[in-house]
């Protein structure tokens, strides 16, 4: 898991408006699935690769999740062994599941930060499912360009509401994935614990 640089933005309007929603949604909400220990939540991740259909939704199931919310720009993974990723059946296997699903682009790399990572993945002569970490110059760039300038307020929404939630992706490697920058941000500036799930 990759430890980010703190940033103080308690001055910034966004924090405070982010801080004010929270508080009103903590004080308003009696959803049962929210994860707190004490005041703390737990945001999960979780990726395609190494799972099928059924082993995939028992973590879930197993974790308690109860929003799948993907972070993929494009919600489909080549390969027969994958179909069952490709958005709309997988929006048939979590609801099921009875597991609500939400799709945030706006957290997704670019086609060009993707690109700048298979870079990385071919001159250390990996690929992308076997991976184990995250280019330093693309977690630079993720975070100044998607990642600090994405809005968080409508996922900490539905995650207060909806429950325990999973960030998912493709790649089975959590560090080898942007999804571990995103659950580190929300536990570094929203005290979240982060959990990831592998398959067994």
């Amino acid at each position: 898991m990759f430890h980010l640089p703190h940033f103080d933005d308690s001055d910034n309007p966004l924090h405070t408006h982010l801080y004010e929603e929270r508080t009103s949604v903590r004080s308003a909400n009696t959803t049962a699935g929210v994860q707190r220990c004490g005041t703390v939540r737990t945001i999960a991740t979780i990726g395609v690769y190494e799972h099928d259909a059924e082993s995939f939704r028992l973590a879930l199931d197993d974790a308690g999740i109860r929003l799948l919310v993907d972070v993929r720009q494009r919600r489909g993974v080549r390969g027969p062994l994958y179909t069952w990723a490709n958005a709309q059946r997988l929006q048939r296997l979590l609801a099921g599941a009875g597991i609500a699903y939400a799709h945030h682009p706006e957290l997704a790399p670019t086609t060009e930060l993707r690109e700048l990572q298979y870079r990385e993945d071919a001159e250390r002569g990996v690929g992308k499912r076997s991976r184990d970490r995250l280019a330093p110059e693309y977690i630079a760039r993720y975070t100044d360009e998607i990642l600090d300038r994405a809005p968080l307020h409508e996922l900490l929404y539905e995650v207060s509401v909806r429950g325990p939630a999973a960030l998912m992706c493709v790649e089975s490697e959590p560090a080898a994935c942007h999804r571990s920058l995103i659950a580190a941000r929300l536990a570094q500036r929203h005290g979240f614990a982060v959990r990831h799930l592998h398959a067994e």
